[in-house]
């Protein structure tokens, strides 16, 4: 994405940044939509066993603590299917889901199956 810097007349490239925990696997869904977008991003590791989620820092840009935040400039999406609708609908030039309605079902399922299996292995 570029933006142009009035100050020195400039296109500069910014990044999206990504925070998340290398084992999560919800992390590793969205690093791998992004990955497969095109966009570039900065990866931004928080380790969950140090407990850096509940620092004042992380706790700014997600209050519950829950590791998978994505910043896009001042916008902050927490959620992994939130940040892919998210970047969906901010950045079509990049598409990650089909554009046909009936083929757009299959993530939703997805997601759905994937919320369950997590929640049933706790």
């Amino acid at each position: 994405m570029l933006i142009h810097n009035q100050a020195s007349g400039v296109e500069e490239q910014k990044k999206l940044k990504l925070c998340s925990y290398f084992r999560s696997s919800c992390s590793q869904f969205e690093r791998f939509s992004l990955y497969l977008s095109g966009l570039e991003y900065e990866c931004k590791a928080v380790n969950l066993i140090k407990g850096e989620q509940f620092s004042p820092v992380f706790t700014k840009l997600n209050p519950i603590g829950y590791v998978l935040v994505l910043v896009d400039e001042d916008i902050v999406v927490s959620d992994s299917f939130a940040i892919l609708m998210y970047l969906e609908e901010k950045y079509p030039q990049h598409p990650l889901l089909p554009r046909d309605l009936q083929s757009n079902q299959l993530p939703a399922r997805y997601k759905w199956g994937m919320d369950t299996s997590r929640d049933i292995l706790r």
